[in-house]
């Protein structure tokens, strides 16, 4: 579980100021040991994180760094996760950061994931969209002929109008090179933020001399296209919310320790240590691992298995941290610290899975590679060249300009977070919403589909259904199952629905059943055993009268609509198909058999994480469709993810895809549009590539001046976008009109 930083150490990290981020000491302070001698780790928060490009940078720099073990950045938080030999010292990790660019902060739940730059490029985009229009206006004088003072006049007024687009909206691309430069490096915004200063540069000097020429227009036009690019990809990456602030949430604030010697008292989880003894009433979730000294009850573990049933704990049975509480209450032996509990466990499983699923390379990221260094070199020859061929130093500059204006990115930044956004809006009418842009990637890569039972392909929700019974024994039934919070008892309650009736002796036996005495005899409704005598449906319930039965329910979970559907569906286009649950083996197997695919049951949190590792370790690019806290680590460490609306809050943080509906051809659909969307972003990649490689040339040979390779780069901008737009063109095609009608399992 992240880690609670002391204050003092939050006062130090500040005390070293912004050009330093937190000091050594501050660090080891807010560091935790790991399982291993020596082996700490210590979490920092990075905002400027913002694409694989990132990712990459900080990862192998700190590697490299003696005295780290290892480094993983989480993209979706901002997080890096530096693990370190403790030796005396500590490396100087924080210092290889700010080199690189990437000022870190102690990390703290509180700020997890939270982009603030989002709003800053919404400011920026305003900026430049005001500054973009009104040049134009006035260009457009200059353009029709405007000469003499009239001309000055008008390019001194748009050469003002520049200056809040080229100070303020400019200023996101230029820490961006700055940083990069000053870790000697280069990134797109490297020739990007050159073009901008020189076009400005050179249209002042003209201004200033009474040139006939001036790229005002072009250098906000420049910065408008490029942020809007930006921020589109920012808008999907802003949806994105790492599950680990939710899971470690679950936990409470605290327990009721009872043998300390000034009597109990009510402590955070932190200061209990292994040994304890502590009070867990009833309706609160188990707040560390133990062993049950005293009570009987029974405990929901629905969140850490999936297993829908609850199950009955006496003295001497242990308890995981996590588990509710729903019988009476209890008193256990804590057997864990906080740092080691189950769900400490499940927070290190999820967090390592995100790193390690947030390491993909987006296609952008991929096409970006080449991009610098080539527009570089090519800015760079067409100076030298005209320099050589006329010796004319303002014409040599102003082709110079020309090549990195009209091989500036716009195309390339608009290409992907174009598509996104248009495929994200189809989504969004089909009642399936997206957090992330790069899962359309990898969903369109998908070969293999693993599902979750409870509450995923099935609604989670158990339905009794009446074996034996008349309506009248059903009724009195009911009455007696209001009496108790059992969910099955609730389920009964609410199938049948019981009139009023004079109970006496009412007794709640956690794991066992409800019993209560009406007309001087005793009922009672519960496990089969207790309740009555084996009727041949072990999974049942029995409602007996003096011991003798009077009815017999069964539970079923149903399917969700459609499932059979989308199970035919994904096997038609050939994906590989698993269920992995943590319901009863035998369940699982039958369930299944009944879609057609391989089913395992019995499964932990870890035992599902391992599962999918293995798949994705083989070559399998694989989507998991789960909801419960049990399918978090194995959701985040998927290629993808996608979770119901009924998930759990923390399933719903973990996935990349929330459908609304409750239908499972959303997963086929989803499936369908992410590779229409891939096939877009293919096409305007190549577009953006074409447009580069007739216009290259073009510009080195000095047949078009800045404003016109403006123009020409605000074009190629339009042409991906009018091509994105395609998405939206044609309706949403159902892919089956098949009843909605549930089947049960």
């Amino acid at each position: 579980m992240s880690c609670c930083v002391p204050p003092a150490a939050f006062a130090e990290a500040i005390a070293g100021g912004p050009d330093r981020g937190p000091s050594d000491n501050a660090v080891r302070l807010a560091s935790r040991a790991l399982g291993e001698e020596g082996l700490r780790q210590s979490d920092f928060s990075v905002p400027a994180i913002h694409c694989g490009a990132c990712i990459r940078t900080i990862e192998s720099a700190l590697d490299a760094v003696p005295g780290i073990v290892s480094a993983r950045v989480n993209l979706s938080s901002k997080r890096v996760a530096v693990r370190w030999r403790d030796q005396g010292a500590v490396p100087p990790m924080v210092r290889r950061m700010v080199e690189l660019g990437y000022e870190p902060v102690l990390f703290s739940l509180d700020e997890a994931g939270r982009d603030t730059g989002f709003s800053a490029l919404v400011r920026a985009l305003a900026v430049a969209a005001f500054s973009s229009m009104n040049i134009m206006m006035f260009s457009g004088s200059v353009w029709a002929g405007a000469d003499g003072p009239t001309r000055d006049l008008l390019h001194w007024i748009c050469a003002g109008l520049t200056l809040p687009a080229l100070l303020y909206s400019g200023a996101v691309f230029y820490r961006s090179a700055w940083a990069a430069l000053r870790a000697r490096r280069t990134n797109m915004d490297v020739p990007i933020t050159i073009g901008i200063v020189l076009a400005f540069a050179l249209s002042l000097y003209d201004t200033i001399y009474s040139g006939e020429r001036v790229y005002y227009d072009a250098v906000a036009s420049l910065i408008f296209f490029l942020l809007i690019g930006r921020t589109l990809d920012h808008a999907m990456r802003e949806r994105v919310r790492t599950a680990v602030t939710g899971l470690a949430r679950l936990a409470p604030a605290g327990a009721l320790v009872l043998d300390r010697e000034d009597g109990p008292a009510f402590l955070p989880l932190a200061e209990i240590a292994p040994g304890a003894v502590i009070a867990v009433p009833e309706g609160e979730r188990v707040p560390l691992d133990g062993d049950v000294l005293s009570g009987e009850s029974a405990l929901d573990k629905s969140l850490l298995t999936g297993e829908s049933l609850a199950e009955p704990v006496r003295p001497g049975q242990s308890v995981p941290a996590g588990a509710l509480n729903i019988g009476a209450p209890l008193t256990i032996r804590t057997s864990a610290d906080a740092g080691n509990s189950t769900l400490s466990r499940l927070v290190h499983l999820l967090d390592g899975a995100e790193a390690g699923r947030n390491r993909y390379r987006r296609i952008a990221d991929r096409a970006a590679a080449w991009y610098s260094p080539v527009v570089h070199l090519a800015a760079l020859a067409a100076f030298a060249g005209w320099m050589v061929f006329d010796g004319d130093l303002h014409n040599a500059v102003t082709v110079a300009i020309a090549v990195l204006i009209i091989t500036c990115p716009c195309a390339l930044g608009l290409a992907v977070p174009m598509v996104q956004v248009m495929a994200a809006r189809r989504l969004f009418e089909a009642g399936i919403l997206v957090k992330d842009g790069s899962a359309l990637e990898r969903l369109a890569g998908i070969d293999t589909v693993v599902f979750d039972k409870t509450g995923t392909l099935t609604t989670g929700l158990a339905t009794p259904v009446a074996l034996s019974g008349t309506s009248a024994t059903l009724a009195l039934a009911a009455s007696l199952a209001a009496r108790s919070r059992h969910p099955y008892a609730l389920a009964i309650a609410h199938a049948f629905r019981g009139g009023a009736h004079d109970w006496s002796d009412v007794i709640d036996h956690p794991g066992l059943g409800i019993e209560g005495r009406l007309d001087g005899h005793l009922y009672r409704l519960g496990r089969v055993g207790w309740a009555g005598p084996e009727t041949g449906d072990a999974t049942g319930s029995i409602f007996s009268r003096d011991g003798d039965n009077l009815a017999t329910f069964s539970f079923e979970d149903r399917l969700r609509p459609n499932a059979a559907l989308s199970a035919d569906s994904l096997r038609t286009r050939r994906y590989q198909m698993l269920l992995l649950s943590g319901d009863r083996p035998a369940l699982v197997e039958r369930l299944a058999k009944r879609l057609g695919m391989a089913g395992s049951g019995g499964l932990m949190p870890q035992d599902k994480l391992a599962r999918i590792a293995a798949l994705e370790d083989a070559g399998h690019r694989v989507l998991m469709v789960g909801d419960g806290l049990n399918d978090t680590p194995a959701m985040a460490r998927a290629h993808v993810s996608m979770a119901p609306a009924t998930a759990a809050d923390i399933g719903r943080n973990a996935a990349d895809y929330v459908f609304l509906r409750n239908d499972l051809l959303a997963i086929p659909l989803a499936v369908s549009i992410a590779g229409e969307a891939r096939d877009l972003v293919r096409q305007n990649l190549f577009l953006a590539g074409l447009y580069n490689a007739i216009a290259l040339p073009i510009a080195i040979a000095g047949l078009v001046n800045p404003f016109l390779a403006a123009i020409a780069m605000s074009l190629s901008s339009v042409v991906v976008v009018l091509n994105a737009l395609r998405l939206g063109w044609h309706p949403l095609r159902r892919k089956s009109r098949a009843s909605t009608a549930e089947v049960p399992a």
